[in-house]
């Protein structure tokens, strides 16, 4: 019996600020960002939208063609709680209308934890295959304004459904992971931005994908070139080619430049639009993968690498399965990403600046998102929640 990724779709805001904007601001040329870093714009989160309703937004197609009494378990992957105590999935528990005897749970680890829950997900499947599991992992990237990681922020959410038998993409069992104690990337409960340290995070970063590739090496005994496709975790999309280039000379790889790009370029078209999504935004290089590669990828070998700083990391792979293509939500996500709205740098600071009221009193936010759910405001510290009709 095999077990994977039997659905997977991705959500973000209907808003965003292209790059060139933050750089006229700056008097910087654009290209430091369009080349730089490989990021061209950034989706910024609207007064009433968050993680909780960009992540029912990201599942709500993929409940279109199951039993919602099928889903066993509902994991939320996130490092933007909103709540110190009840997980923020409870939140999408409800708005989704799953059964009251699904088990719902966040988990934290920076931008690793949605692979954390993925691995979880598998093995509750493989002890009763009757049953799926939803993960869903949705990230807000917010770092201080003028500092070096403006530009990387973004916003997203990727839904991933894992069962027996999937449609779309068969989970190897092996994996290599690798975990060190170290301060390159963290937020403090007291403060909305995270702190970063970029160059030791990157240091670190391509560390833990040498570390986790020997421990996956040793389980799995699979070459570099048995790979046909990575993912990598995006904070932006050069870090996929950085990584790419230190795998290949660490493993002595023959391939030439141009094909390691061609093993990664399809899984950056999205990132690179939307920005970084901490938990999300190596699941949504895969639906970019997906989505958008040329040729068919059934029966490809595709490669993950999933870093979530302070720090852990995991290497694993999967094989595309045959008939993958009528599974997928691609014109639903192009349409998405299409029709959003773009932010004048006036406009994005007014959106950034935005602050949720910690008065206890009753507030309500302006109707700004398009998106099926919305958070609606906040009354005696209640968050609310609403279903467009």
């Amino acid at each position: 019996m095999s077990v994977g990724i039997d659905d997977i779709s991705f959500y973000t805001s209907n808003f965003y600020l292209d790059l060139k904007s933050l750089a006229d601001v700056h008097n910087i040329d654009e290209e430091k960002f369009y080349l730089g870093i490989g990021q061209e714009k950034m989706g910024i989160v609207a007064a009433d939208e968050d993680v909780v309703t960009m992540a029912a937004n990201a599942a709500l197609p993929l409940l279109e063609s199951i039993e919602k009494d099928s889903i066993s378990t509902l994991m939320f992957a996130t490092e933007t709680g909103i709540d110190q105590s009840k997980a923020a999935g409870v939140y999408v528990h409800r708005l989704l209308g799953l059964s009251n005897r699904c088990r719902v749970v966040e988990l934290k680890q920076a931008c690793y934890s949605a692979t954390a829950a993925i691995q979880m997900a598998c093995a509750l499947v493989a002890r009763d295959p009757e049953k799926k599991v939803l993960v869903v992992a949705s990230d807000i990237a917010r770092y201080d304004l003028n500092s070096s990681g403006e530009a990387t922020q973004g916003c997203g959410a990727a839904a991933i459904l894992i069962s027996a038998n999937p449609r779309l993409l068969e989970i190897h069992p092996e994996s290599g992971h690798y975990t060190e104690d170290v301060m390159d990337f963290w937020r403090p409960n007291y403060r909305s931005t995270a702190l970063v340290d970029g160059k030791y995070s990157t240091k670190i970063y391509l560390k833990s994908l040498k570390q986790a590739w020997q421990h996956y090496q040793e389980v799995s005994g699979a070459e570099f070139e048995q790979m046909d496709y990575f993912c990598y975790h995006l904070p932006f999309t050069r870090m996929a080619e950085k990584s790419q280039s230190q795998l290949a000379r660490y493993t002595k790889s023959e391939c030439s430049a141009e094909q390691l790009s061609a093993k990664i370029d399809p899984s950056l078209h999205y990132n690179r639009i939307i920005g970084n999504s901490y938990t999300a935004s190596m699941y949504i290089g895969l639906v970019s993968l997906l989505d958008n590669a040329e040729e068919d990828l059934s029966g490809k070998r595709v490669a993950f690498f999933s870093y979530g700083s302070g720090c852990v990391a995991e290497f694993y792979t999967g094989t595309v399965m045959p008939g993958y293509q009528q599974f997928l939500h691609r014109e639903q996500h192009r349409q998405l990403l299409d029709q959003r709205t773009e932010l004048s740098y006036p406009e994005y600071l007014e959106l950034y600046n935005f602050e949720y009221p910690t008065d206890g009193d009753e507030h309500h936010f302006p109707e700004q998102t398009k998106g099926q759910f919305r958070l609606e405001g906040i009354n005696q510290h209640k968050r609310i929640y609403s279903v467009r009709g």
